[in-house]
Protein backbone atom coordinates (compact mmCIF):
# COMPACT_ATOMS: atom_id res chain seq x y z
CA UNK A 1 0.00 0.00 0.00
CA UNK A 2 1.22 3.69 -1.13
CA UNK A 3 2.05 5.58 1.87
CA UNK A 4 -0.22 8.78 0.62
CA UNK A 5 -3.39 8.47 -1.17
CA UNK A 6 -3.22 8.06 -5.16
CA UNK A 7 -5.06 10.61 -7.00
CA UNK A 8 -8.58 9.44 -7.94
CA UNK A 9 -9.03 10.67 -11.25
CA UNK A 10 -9.57 7.48 -12.62
CA UNK A 11 -13.30 6.39 -10.93
CA UNK A 12 -14.41 3.41 -10.33
CA UNK A 13 -13.25 0.50 -7.51
CA UNK A 14 -10.96 1.60 -4.89
CA UNK A 15 -8.18 -0.67 -3.85
CA UNK A 16 -7.15 1.64 -1.14
CA UNK A 17 -10.90 2.53 0.80
CA UNK A 18 -9.71 4.94 3.46
CA UNK A 19 -11.63 6.65 6.44
CA UNK A 20 -10.81 9.84 6.38
CA UNK A 21 -10.11 11.58 10.13
CA UNK A 22 -8.86 14.60 11.40
CA UNK A 23 -6.01 16.34 9.62
CA UNK A 24 -2.54 16.06 10.72
CA UNK A 25 -3.10 12.86 13.11
CA UNK A 26 -0.88 10.38 11.09
CA UNK A 27 3.07 10.89 11.25
CA UNK A 28 5.53 9.17 9.02
CA UNK A 29 9.03 7.85 9.61
CA UNK A 30 10.56 6.21 12.45
CA UNK A 31 12.84 9.51 12.73
CA UNK A 32 9.65 11.23 13.89
CA UNK A 33 8.89 8.14 16.45
CA UNK A 34 12.20 7.91 18.17
CA UNK A 35 12.12 12.02 18.99
CA UNK A 36 9.03 10.32 21.30
CA UNK A 37 10.91 7.62 22.79
CA UNK A 38 13.82 10.16 23.55
CA UNK A 39 11.64 11.89 26.22
CA UNK A 40 10.97 8.52 28.05
CA UNK A 41 12.83 5.94 30.35
CA UNK A 42 11.19 2.75 30.11
CA UNK A 43 9.42 2.16 26.34
CA UNK A 44 7.68 -0.84 25.46
CA UNK A 45 7.46 -1.90 21.39
CA UNK A 46 5.19 -4.63 21.07
CA UNK A 47 3.47 -5.73 17.83
CA UNK A 48 2.41 -8.17 15.60
CA UNK A 49 4.77 -11.43 14.77
CA UNK A 50 6.07 -10.59 10.75
CA UNK A 51 7.10 -7.25 11.82
CA UNK A 52 10.53 -6.61 11.20
CA UNK A 53 11.63 -5.68 14.99
CA UNK A 54 15.45 -5.86 14.29
CA UNK A 55 15.26 -3.43 11.91
CA UNK A 56 13.08 -1.31 13.88
CA UNK A 57 16.01 -1.45 16.34
CA UNK A 58 18.88 -0.66 14.28
CA UNK A 59 17.08 2.06 13.15
CA UNK A 60 15.64 3.71 16.24
CA UNK A 61 19.24 3.05 17.78
CA UNK A 62 20.63 5.01 15.16
CA UNK A 63 18.15 7.80 15.94
CA UNK A 64 18.95 7.93 19.12
CA UNK A 65 22.35 8.14 19.20
CA UNK A 66 23.07 10.11 15.97
CA UNK A 67 20.02 13.58 17.23
CA UNK A 68 19.61 12.83 20.68
CA UNK A 69 22.86 11.26 21.94
CA UNK A 70 20.85 8.55 23.79
CA UNK A 71 22.33 5.40 24.41
CA UNK A 72 19.63 3.09 25.19
CA UNK A 73 19.65 -0.16 26.68
CA UNK A 74 17.74 -2.82 24.73
CA UNK A 75 16.35 -6.00 25.47
CA UNK A 76 14.29 -8.46 23.09
CA UNK A 77 11.87 -10.05 23.95
CA UNK A 78 12.74 -13.20 21.96
CA UNK A 79 15.35 -13.83 24.14
CA UNK A 80 13.11 -14.74 26.80
CA UNK A 81 10.91 -17.06 24.58
CA UNK A 82 11.06 -21.13 26.06
CA UNK A 83 13.32 -23.14 23.87
CA UNK A 84 12.09 -23.82 20.46
CA UNK A 85 11.06 -27.76 21.16
CA UNK A 86 9.25 -26.95 23.81
CA UNK A 87 7.24 -24.42 22.29
CA UNK A 88 6.55 -26.84 19.67
CA UNK A 89 5.24 -29.35 22.15
CA UNK A 90 3.15 -26.13 23.63
CA UNK A 91 1.39 -25.89 20.31
CA UNK A 92 1.11 -29.58 18.51
CA UNK A 93 -1.96 -30.33 20.56
CA UNK A 94 -3.90 -27.15 17.89
CA UNK A 95 -1.58 -28.50 14.73
CA UNK A 96 -3.55 -31.29 13.76
CA UNK A 97 -0.63 -33.89 13.65
CA UNK A 98 0.28 -34.66 9.95
CA UNK A 99 -3.18 -33.45 8.23
CA UNK A 100 -1.41 -30.67 6.22
CA UNK A 101 -4.26 -28.04 6.38
CA UNK A 102 -6.43 -28.02 9.71
CA UNK A 103 -5.92 -27.87 13.07
CA UNK A 104 -7.72 -27.05 16.45
CA UNK A 105 -8.32 -23.04 17.69
CA UNK A 106 -5.58 -22.58 20.40
CA UNK A 107 -6.53 -22.18 23.92
CA UNK A 108 -3.08 -20.61 24.86
CA UNK A 109 -2.40 -17.14 25.76
CA UNK A 110 0.56 -15.12 24.69
CA UNK A 111 2.48 -15.34 28.06
CA UNK A 112 2.69 -18.80 28.03
CA UNK A 113 5.31 -18.59 24.88
CA UNK A 114 7.58 -17.21 27.60
CA UNK A 115 10.12 -18.65 30.57
CA UNK A 116 10.11 -15.78 32.07
CA UNK A 117 9.19 -11.83 31.77
CA UNK A 118 10.76 -10.13 34.63
CA UNK A 119 12.97 -7.35 34.01
CA UNK A 120 13.18 -5.93 36.81
CA UNK A 121 17.14 -6.70 37.12
CA UNK A 122 17.60 -4.57 33.88
CA UNK A 123 15.60 -1.81 34.70
CA UNK A 124 17.07 -1.37 37.98
CA UNK A 125 20.93 -1.90 36.82
CA UNK A 126 20.21 0.61 34.02
CA UNK A 127 18.97 3.61 35.72
CA UNK A 128 20.90 6.23 33.91
CA UNK A 129 19.83 5.26 30.85
CA UNK A 130 16.60 4.29 28.75
CA UNK A 131 15.75 0.87 28.43
CA UNK A 132 13.86 0.03 25.69
CA UNK A 133 12.15 -3.65 25.52
CA UNK A 134 10.93 -4.56 21.88
CA UNK A 135 9.39 -7.81 20.27
CA UNK A 136 6.15 -9.23 20.03
CA UNK A 137 4.52 -9.19 23.74
CA UNK A 138 6.46 -6.18 24.99
CA UNK A 139 3.62 -5.09 26.87
CA UNK A 140 4.29 -8.44 29.23
CA UNK A 141 7.56 -7.11 30.52
CA UNK A 142 6.02 -4.27 31.98
CA UNK A 143 3.05 -2.21 33.58
CA UNK A 144 5.02 0.82 33.58
CA UNK A 145 6.60 2.92 30.40
CA UNK A 146 5.85 4.43 26.68
CA UNK A 147 3.57 1.60 24.85
CA UNK A 148 4.10 1.37 21.10
CA UNK A 149 2.31 -1.29 18.77
CA UNK A 150 3.62 -2.29 15.60
CA UNK A 151 0.68 -3.44 13.48
CA UNK A 152 1.23 -5.44 10.15
CA UNK A 153 -1.39 -6.69 7.81
CA UNK A 154 -2.26 -10.06 7.03
CA UNK A 155 -1.45 -10.18 3.06
CA UNK A 156 1.80 -8.69 3.84
CA UNK A 157 2.84 -11.46 6.58
CA UNK A 158 1.98 -13.72 3.87
CA UNK A 159 3.90 -12.67 1.25
CA UNK A 160 6.91 -12.41 4.09
CA UNK A 161 6.14 -15.86 4.82
CA UNK A 162 6.32 -17.25 1.15
CA UNK A 163 9.59 -15.23 0.85
CA UNK A 164 11.26 -16.81 3.61
CA UNK A 165 11.49 -13.66 5.49
CA UNK A 166 9.62 -14.36 9.19
CA UNK A 167 8.75 -17.71 10.85
CA UNK A 168 6.07 -17.90 13.71
CA UNK A 169 6.34 -17.51 16.92
CA UNK A 170 9.50 -19.25 18.61
CA UNK A 171 10.62 -20.82 15.53
CA UNK A 172 14.24 -20.24 14.90
CA UNK A 173 14.06 -20.61 10.92
CA UNK A 174 10.82 -20.40 8.14
CA UNK A 175 8.98 -23.71 7.54
CA UNK A 176 6.89 -24.20 4.35
CA UNK A 177 4.01 -21.88 3.55
CA UNK A 178 1.57 -23.61 3.91
CA UNK A 179 2.10 -25.10 6.81
CA UNK A 180 3.33 -21.36 8.86
CA UNK A 181 -0.06 -20.54 7.29
CA UNK A 182 -1.82 -23.34 9.40
CA UNK A 183 0.24 -22.72 12.46
CA UNK A 184 -0.47 -18.48 12.08
CA UNK A 185 -4.22 -20.06 11.70
CA UNK A 186 -4.71 -21.96 14.71
CA UNK A 187 -2.25 -20.99 17.22
CA UNK A 188 -0.18 -17.89 16.48
CA UNK A 189 -2.58 -15.39 15.40
CA UNK A 190 -5.45 -16.24 18.11
CA UNK A 191 -2.81 -15.39 20.87
CA UNK A 192 -1.77 -13.04 19.50
CA UNK A 193 -5.32 -10.97 18.91
CA UNK A 194 -5.96 -12.38 22.26
CA UNK A 195 -2.93 -10.23 23.34
CA UNK A 196 -3.77 -6.81 21.21
CA UNK A 197 -7.13 -6.61 22.74
CA UNK A 198 -5.44 -6.71 26.30
CA UNK A 199 -3.59 -3.86 25.83
CA UNK A 200 -5.66 -2.26 23.12
CA UNK A 201 -6.65 0.92 25.76
CA UNK A 202 -2.71 0.90 26.83
CA UNK A 203 -1.65 1.97 23.49
CA UNK A 204 0.55 5.37 23.49
CA UNK A 205 1.39 5.18 20.02
CA UNK A 206 0.24 2.54 17.21
CA UNK A 207 2.32 2.01 13.95
CA UNK A 208 1.71 0.50 10.81
CA UNK A 209 4.97 -0.83 9.13
CA UNK A 210 4.02 -2.78 5.98
CA UNK A 211 6.69 -0.17 4.46
CA UNK A 212 9.45 -0.44 6.64
CA UNK A 213 11.37 2.63 5.81
CA UNK A 214 8.53 4.37 5.70
CA UNK A 215 6.10 4.15 8.91
CA UNK A 216 3.21 5.97 9.47
CA UNK A 217 1.96 6.00 12.99
CA UNK A 218 -0.66 8.15 15.19
CA UNK A 219 -1.54 8.25 18.69
CA UNK A 220 -3.23 5.55 20.67
CA UNK A 221 -6.07 8.43 21.52
CA UNK A 222 -6.48 9.53 17.89
CA UNK A 223 -6.94 5.87 17.45
CA UNK A 224 -9.28 4.61 19.38
CA UNK A 225 -11.20 8.29 18.28
CA UNK A 226 -11.72 7.28 14.81
CA UNK A 227 -12.34 3.58 15.91
CA UNK A 228 -15.32 4.87 17.71
CA UNK A 229 -16.25 7.28 14.90
CA UNK A 230 -16.14 3.80 12.55
CA UNK A 231 -18.21 2.29 14.84
CA UNK A 232 -21.23 4.66 14.25
CA UNK A 233 -20.94 5.31 10.27
CA UNK A 234 -20.47 3.72 7.08
CA UNK A 235 -16.74 2.23 6.28
CA UNK A 236 -15.06 -0.31 4.01
CA UNK A 237 -12.31 -2.84 4.77
CA UNK A 238 -9.01 -2.92 2.58
CA UNK A 239 -9.57 -5.52 -0.11
CA UNK A 240 -7.08 -7.54 -0.99
CA UNK A 241 -6.47 -10.24 -4.19
CA UNK A 242 -4.87 -13.76 -4.79
CA UNK A 243 -4.52 -16.00 -7.78
CA UNK A 244 -5.23 -19.24 -7.79
CA UNK A 245 -5.30 -22.52 -10.03
CA UNK A 246 -9.31 -22.14 -11.03
CA UNK A 247 -8.90 -18.12 -11.32
CA UNK A 248 -10.10 -15.96 -14.18
CA UNK A 249 -9.74 -12.70 -16.05
CA UNK A 250 -12.60 -10.35 -14.61
CA UNK A 251 -10.68 -9.03 -11.36
CA UNK A 252 -7.59 -8.21 -13.64
CA UNK A 253 -9.72 -6.59 -16.28
CA UNK A 254 -12.36 -4.92 -14.52
CA UNK A 255 -10.46 -3.48 -11.34
CA UNK A 256 -8.01 -0.79 -11.55
CA UNK A 257 -4.12 -0.53 -9.79
CA UNK A 258 -3.80 -4.30 -8.79
CA UNK A 259 -0.78 -6.52 -9.70
CA UNK A 260 -1.11 -7.93 -13.06
CA UNK A 261 2.05 -9.45 -13.10
CA UNK A 262 0.46 -12.79 -11.77
CA UNK A 263 -1.07 -15.63 -13.90
CA UNK A 264 -4.85 -14.96 -13.15
CA UNK A 265 -7.27 -13.41 -10.08
CA UNK A 266 -9.30 -16.30 -8.60
CA UNK A 267 -10.08 -14.42 -4.74
CA UNK A 268 -10.86 -10.81 -4.02
CA UNK A 269 -10.97 -10.41 -0.15
CA UNK A 270 -13.28 -7.91 0.00
CA UNK A 271 -14.50 -8.65 3.92
CA UNK A 272 -12.71 -11.52 5.73
CA UNK A 273 -12.24 -9.70 9.19
CA UNK A 274 -9.72 -12.01 10.62
CA UNK A 275 -7.31 -10.82 7.58
CA UNK A 276 -8.55 -7.66 6.32
CA UNK A 277 -7.30 -4.20 7.44
CA UNK A 278 -8.84 -1.06 7.37
CA UNK A 279 -7.43 2.54 6.40
CA UNK A 280 -7.03 5.23 7.98
CA UNK A 281 -6.48 8.91 5.76
CA UNK A 282 -5.03 12.21 7.97
CA UNK A 283 -3.69 14.55 5.47
CA UNK A 284 -3.61 12.34 2.61
CA UNK A 285 -1.05 10.34 4.75
CA UNK A 286 -2.30 6.34 4.95
CA UNK A 287 -1.98 4.09 7.76
CA UNK A 288 -3.62 0.24 8.09
CA UNK A 289 -4.54 -1.68 11.40
CA UNK A 290 -6.27 -5.34 11.20
CA UNK A 291 -9.88 -5.40 11.32
CA UNK A 292 -9.57 -6.88 15.01
CA UNK A 293 -8.96 -3.41 16.49
CA UNK A 294 -12.23 -2.26 15.39
CA UNK A 295 -14.22 -5.21 16.91
CA UNK A 296 -11.64 -5.15 20.49
CA UNK A 297 -12.94 -1.42 20.67
CA UNK A 298 -16.32 -1.25 19.25
CA UNK A 299 -18.16 -5.05 18.86
CA UNK A 300 -21.47 -3.64 20.39
CA UNK A 301 -22.06 -0.72 18.22
CA UNK A 302 -21.17 -2.59 14.80
CA UNK A 303 -22.94 -5.58 15.56
CA UNK A 304 -25.51 -4.16 17.58
CA UNK A 305 -28.31 -7.23 18.14
CA UNK A 306 -26.26 -9.66 17.68
CA UNK A 307 -23.22 -8.36 19.62
CA UNK A 308 -24.26 -10.60 22.56
CA UNK A 309 -24.18 -13.91 20.44
CA UNK A 310 -21.02 -13.15 18.48
CA UNK A 311 -19.19 -10.77 20.82
CA UNK A 312 -15.76 -9.50 19.13
CA UNK A 313 -16.14 -12.10 16.18
CA UNK A 314 -17.42 -10.57 13.29
CA UNK A 315 -19.65 -12.92 11.30
CA UNK A 316 -20.35 -12.14 7.89
CA UNK A 317 -17.76 -12.30 5.47
CA UNK A 318 -17.80 -11.03 1.58
CA UNK A 319 -15.64 -12.43 -1.39
CA UNK A 320 -15.34 -12.49 -5.13
CA UNK A 321 -14.71 -15.78 -6.66
CA UNK A 322 -13.61 -14.97 -10.04
CA UNK A 323 -13.98 -18.00 -12.60
CA UNK A 324 -13.85 -16.04 -15.93
CA UNK A 325 -12.01 -17.89 -18.66
CA UNK A 326 -10.74 -19.59 -16.00
CA UNK A 327 -11.81 -23.35 -14.37
CA UNK A 328 -14.42 -24.77 -12.21
CA UNK A 329 -13.81 -24.76 -8.23
CA UNK A 330 -13.17 -27.91 -6.46
CA UNK A 331 -16.22 -30.28 -5.59
CA UNK A 332 -16.24 -29.35 -1.62
CA UNK A 333 -18.52 -28.76 1.38
CA UNK A 334 -18.78 -27.15 4.38
CA UNK A 335 -18.62 -28.95 8.18
CA UNK A 336 -21.69 -29.22 10.51
CA UNK A 337 -21.53 -26.92 13.40
CA UNK A 338 -20.96 -30.16 16.03
CA UNK A 339 -18.44 -31.06 13.59
CA UNK A 340 -16.45 -27.56 13.09
CA UNK A 341 -16.80 -27.30 17.41
CA UNK A 342 -15.12 -30.89 17.86
CA UNK A 343 -13.06 -30.74 15.15
CA UNK A 344 -11.50 -27.52 14.69
CA UNK A 345 -12.87 -25.00 18.01
CA UNK A 346 -14.71 -23.04 15.87
CA UNK A 347 -17.99 -21.56 17.23
CA UNK A 348 -19.64 -21.06 14.23
CA UNK A 349 -19.69 -23.03 11.15
CA UNK A 350 -18.65 -22.06 7.24
CA UNK A 351 -22.03 -21.90 5.43
CA UNK A 352 -22.34 -19.98 2.23
CA UNK A 353 -24.44 -18.40 -0.82
CA UNK A 354 -23.06 -17.50 -4.19
CA UNK A 355 -24.83 -13.93 -5.63
CA UNK A 356 -23.99 -14.03 -9.30
CA UNK A 357 -22.30 -10.81 -9.97
CA UNK A 358 -21.67 -11.07 -13.50
CA UNK A 359 -21.66 -14.15 -16.14
CA UNK A 360 -20.37 -15.12 -19.57
CA UNK A 361 -21.54 -18.02 -22.35
CA UNK A 362 -22.13 -21.18 -20.19
CA UNK A 363 -21.89 -20.44 -17.10
CA UNK A 364 -23.08 -23.04 -13.99
CA UNK A 365 -23.30 -24.01 -10.84
CA UNK A 366 -22.38 -27.40 -9.39
CA UNK A 367 -25.20 -27.50 -6.51
CA UNK A 368 -26.82 -30.38 -4.96
CA UNK A 369 -27.36 -34.28 -5.69
CA UNK A 370 -28.78 -35.52 -9.07
CA UNK A 371 -31.96 -37.68 -7.65
CA UNK A 372 -30.59 -41.15 -8.24
CA UNK A 373 -27.45 -40.21 -6.07
CA UNK A 374 -25.34 -43.47 -4.48
CA UNK A 375 -23.47 -42.63 -2.04
CA UNK A 376 -21.04 -45.46 -1.82
CA UNK A 377 -21.07 -44.84 -5.41
CA UNK A 378 -19.83 -41.48 -5.14
CA UNK A 379 -17.19 -42.16 -2.65
CA UNK A 380 -15.56 -44.80 -4.59
CA UNK A 381 -15.64 -42.72 -7.86
CA UNK A 382 -14.10 -40.00 -6.11
CA UNK A 383 -11.78 -42.17 -4.41
CA UNK A 384 -10.72 -43.93 -7.64
CA UNK A 385 -9.90 -40.92 -9.36
CA UNK A 386 -7.55 -39.94 -6.29
CA UNK A 387 -5.61 -43.20 -6.56
CA UNK A 388 -5.46 -43.63 -9.97
CA UNK A 389 -5.70 -39.95 -11.29
CA UNK A 390 -8.32 -40.43 -13.82
CA UNK A 391 -11.17 -37.70 -14.32
CA UNK A 392 -14.73 -38.17 -12.96
CA UNK A 393 -17.75 -37.18 -14.71
CA UNK A 394 -19.20 -34.88 -11.90
CA UNK A 395 -22.34 -34.60 -13.98
CA UNK A 396 -23.47 -38.06 -13.13
CA UNK A 397 -23.48 -37.10 -9.43
CA UNK A 398 -24.05 -33.50 -9.31
CA UNK A 399 -26.26 -31.54 -10.02
CA UNK A 400 -25.23 -28.46 -12.63
CA UNK A 401 -27.59 -25.23 -12.69
CA UNK A 402 -27.29 -22.42 -15.25
CA UNK A 403 -26.51 -19.47 -13.76
CA UNK A 404 -27.16 -15.65 -14.72
CA UNK A 405 -26.98 -12.49 -13.31
CA UNK A 406 -28.53 -11.71 -9.79
CA UNK A 407 -29.06 -15.57 -8.74
CA UNK A 408 -28.36 -15.95 -5.25
CA UNK A 409 -27.42 -19.66 -4.73
CA UNK A 410 -27.72 -21.35 -1.18
CA UNK A 411 -25.09 -23.45 0.17
CA UNK A 412 -26.06 -24.49 3.59
CA UNK A 413 -23.00 -26.56 5.62
CA UNK A 414 -23.47 -30.29 4.34
CA UNK A 415 -24.51 -29.51 0.50
CA UNK A 416 -21.86 -30.51 -2.36
CA UNK A 417 -21.00 -27.52 -4.09
CA UNK A 418 -19.15 -25.61 -6.78
CA UNK A 419 -18.72 -22.28 -8.97
CA UNK A 420 -18.47 -23.46 -12.83
CA UNK A 421 -16.21 -21.32 -14.95
CA UNK A 422 -17.29 -18.37 -16.47
CA UNK A 423 -19.11 -16.60 -12.94
CA UNK A 424 -18.08 -13.91 -10.83
CA UNK A 425 -19.17 -15.27 -7.76
CA UNK A 426 -19.85 -12.66 -4.71
CA UNK A 427 -19.72 -15.35 -2.50
CA UNK A 428 -21.52 -14.14 1.10
CA UNK A 429 -20.87 -16.25 3.65
CA UNK A 430 -20.43 -16.34 7.65
CA UNK A 431 -16.73 -15.69 8.64
CA UNK A 432 -14.85 -18.66 9.02
CA UNK A 433 -12.98 -19.15 5.63
CA UNK A 434 -10.27 -22.18 5.15
CA UNK A 435 -12.87 -25.20 6.26
CA UNK A 436 -13.29 -26.27 2.89
CA UNK A 437 -13.56 -29.91 2.09
CA UNK A 438 -12.36 -30.22 -1.52
CA UNK A 439 -13.62 -34.01 -2.91
CA UNK A 440 -12.80 -33.29 -6.41
CA UNK A 441 -10.44 -31.04 -8.25
CA UNK A 442 -10.28 -31.51 -11.79
CA UNK A 443 -6.87 -33.57 -11.23
CA UNK A 444 -5.31 -30.21 -11.25
CA UNK A 445 -2.00 -29.09 -9.35
CA UNK A 446 -1.97 -26.03 -7.43
CA UNK A 447 0.53 -23.10 -8.26
CA UNK A 448 3.18 -24.00 -6.79
CA UNK A 449 3.05 -27.22 -9.23
CA UNK A 450 2.07 -29.68 -5.98
CA UNK A 451 -1.22 -31.83 -5.63
CA UNK A 452 -3.63 -29.67 -3.75
CA UNK A 453 -5.11 -31.73 -0.86
CA UNK A 454 -8.37 -33.49 -0.46
CA UNK A 455 -10.46 -33.97 2.15
CA UNK A 456 -12.77 -36.98 0.73
CA UNK A 457 -13.65 -38.41 4.21
CA UNK A 458 -14.23 -35.58 5.61
CA UNK A 459 -16.50 -34.67 3.34
CA UNK A 460 -18.45 -37.64 3.30
CA UNK A 461 -18.86 -37.43 7.07
CA UNK A 462 -20.31 -33.83 7.03
CA UNK A 463 -22.56 -34.42 3.78
CA UNK A 464 -26.32 -33.91 3.27
CA UNK A 465 -27.64 -36.74 0.47
CA UNK A 466 -31.20 -36.12 0.63
CA UNK A 467 -30.25 -32.79 -0.75
CA UNK A 468 -30.73 -34.03 -4.12
CA UNK A 469 -33.46 -33.82 -7.50
CA UNK A 470 -36.26 -31.29 -7.00
CA UNK A 471 -35.43 -30.79 -3.31
CA UNK A 472 -32.35 -29.25 -3.80
CA UNK A 473 -33.99 -26.80 -6.74
CA UNK A 474 -36.41 -25.66 -4.14
CA UNK A 475 -34.25 -25.17 -1.61
CA UNK A 476 -31.13 -24.41 -2.63
CA UNK A 477 -32.04 -21.73 -5.37
CA UNK A 478 -33.58 -18.56 -3.43
CA UNK A 479 -36.67 -17.06 -4.77
CA UNK A 480 -36.75 -13.42 -4.47
CA UNK A 481 -39.89 -11.95 -2.71
CA UNK A 482 -41.32 -8.33 -3.12
CA UNK A 483 -41.52 -7.14 0.49
CA UNK A 484 -41.74 -2.95 0.11
CA UNK A 485 -41.89 -0.11 -2.44
CA UNK A 486 -42.23 3.02 -2.64
CA UNK A 487 -41.71 5.92 -5.09
CA UNK A 488 -38.53 4.69 -7.18
CA UNK A 489 -37.83 1.59 -4.84
CA UNK A 490 -38.08 -2.00 -4.48
CA UNK A 491 -37.47 -4.02 -1.41
CA UNK A 492 -37.09 -7.68 -2.02
CA UNK A 493 -36.18 -10.29 0.25
CA UNK A 494 -34.08 -13.29 -0.95
CA UNK A 495 -34.47 -15.98 1.42
CA UNK A 496 -31.45 -18.34 2.41
CA UNK A 497 -31.39 -21.55 4.03
CA UNK A 498 -33.46 -22.14 7.04
CA UNK A 499 -29.90 -23.19 9.01
CA UNK A 500 -28.26 -20.04 7.55
CA UNK A 501 -28.01 -17.49 10.47
CA UNK A 502 -27.80 -14.84 7.95
CA UNK A 503 -30.17 -13.27 5.56
CA UNK A 504 -30.45 -11.37 2.30
CA UNK A 505 -32.28 -7.69 1.25
CA UNK A 506 -31.73 -6.21 -2.25
CA UNK A 507 -33.19 -3.09 -3.42
CA UNK A 508 -34.03 -1.35 -6.51
CA UNK A 509 -34.05 2.00 -7.01
CA UNK A 510 -33.64 4.83 -9.42
CA UNK A 511 -32.71 7.82 -7.57
CA UNK A 512 -32.39 7.62 -3.30
CA UNK A 513 -33.66 5.14 -0.71
CA UNK A 514 -33.72 5.19 3.39
CA UNK A 515 -32.91 2.56 5.26
CA UNK A 516 -32.79 1.68 8.68
CA UNK A 517 -30.40 -1.08 10.25
CA UNK A 518 -33.17 -1.72 13.22
CA UNK A 519 -30.24 -2.54 15.23
CA UNK A 520 -28.60 -4.75 12.84
CA UNK A 521 -24.78 -4.55 11.08
CA UNK A 522 -25.77 -4.30 7.67
CA UNK A 523 -22.59 -5.76 5.23
CA UNK A 524 -23.55 -3.78 1.55
CA UNK A 525 -22.06 -4.41 -1.90
CA UNK A 526 -23.76 -1.93 -5.50
CA UNK A 527 -24.19 -4.95 -7.96
CA UNK A 528 -25.20 -2.80 -9.71
CA UNK A 529 -25.10 0.75 -11.41
CA UNK A 530 -21.76 3.06 -11.20
CA UNK A 531 -21.82 4.66 -8.47
CA UNK A 532 -23.64 5.48 -5.07
CA UNK A 533 -23.72 8.59 -2.08
CA UNK A 534 -24.25 7.18 1.49
CA UNK A 535 -25.31 9.73 4.38
CA UNK A 536 -25.56 8.67 7.59
CA UNK A 537 -27.51 10.03 10.65
CA UNK A 538 -24.31 11.92 11.78
CA UNK A 539 -24.08 13.49 8.55
CA UNK A 540 -20.72 12.14 7.22
CA UNK A 541 -21.36 11.10 3.19
CA UNK A 542 -19.08 8.48 1.69
CA UNK A 543 -19.09 7.10 -1.88
CA UNK A 544 -18.79 3.46 -2.86
CA UNK A 545 -18.71 1.77 -6.58
CA UNK A 546 -19.85 -0.56 -8.31
CA UNK A 547 -18.75 -4.03 -6.76
CA UNK A 548 -17.58 -2.42 -3.84
CA UNK A 549 -18.31 -4.25 -0.43
CA UNK A 550 -18.89 -1.86 2.24
CA UNK A 551 -20.38 -1.92 6.01
CA UNK A 552 -23.21 -0.33 8.25
CA UNK A 553 -23.03 -0.47 11.80
CA UNK A 554 -25.93 -1.59 13.50
CA UNK A 555 -24.87 1.91 15.74
CA UNK A 556 -25.44 3.96 12.48
CA UNK A 557 -29.49 3.61 13.08
CA UNK A 558 -29.93 4.96 9.63
CA UNK A 559 -28.50 6.36 6.43
CA UNK A 560 -29.89 7.43 3.10
CA UNK A 561 -28.54 6.07 -0.33
CA UNK A 562 -28.34 8.37 -3.15
CA UNK A 563 -28.04 6.83 -6.67
CA UNK A 564 -25.29 8.43 -8.74
CA UNK A 565 -25.48 5.98 -11.81
CA UNK A 566 -27.01 6.79 -15.13
CA UNK A 567 -29.42 3.77 -14.55
CA UNK A 568 -31.22 2.37 -11.81
CA UNK A 569 -28.98 1.06 -8.78
CA UNK A 570 -28.88 -2.35 -6.89
CA UNK A 571 -27.76 -3.12 -3.01
CA UNK A 572 -27.59 -6.27 -2.15
CA UNK A 573 -27.45 -6.18 2.24
CA UNK A 574 -26.69 -9.31 4.15
CA UNK A 575 -27.38 -9.26 7.84
CA UNK A 576 -27.64 -12.07 10.85
CA UNK A 577 -31.56 -13.43 11.40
Amino acid sequence: MPAVKPDSENAGYDIYPTFRIDEGRIERGLRSLADLIARNKIILIDGYAGVFFEQVRRDLDRYLRNEHNISAKWLTTSDYLKPENEIERLVSPSLGGDDPLFGKRSTLELKEFFSSTDTSADINNNRDKPIIICGVGAALFSGNGLLIYLDLPKNEIQFRSRAGFVTNIGKGTPADPKQMYKRFYFVDWVVLNKHKRDILERIDFLADTQRQDDIAWLKGDDFRSALTEMSRNAFRARPWFEPGTWGGSWIRDNIKGINREVPNYAWSFELISPENGIILESSGILAEFSFDFLMYKEAENILGDCHQRFGTDFPIRFDFLDTFDGGNLSIQCHPLPYYMKENFGEDFTQEETYYILDTKENAGVYLGFNNDIDKEEFKKALEYSFMDNRPVNIGDFVLIHPAKKHDLFLIPYGTIHGSGKNNLVLEISTTPYIFTFKMYDWLRPDLDGKPRPLNIQRGMDNLYFDRKGEKAINELISKPVLLKEGHGWQLFHLPTHSTHLYDVHRYHFSNSVDINTDNKCHVVSLVEGQSVKVKTKRGRLFAFNYAETFIIPAAAENYSVINESEGDAVLVIAFVK
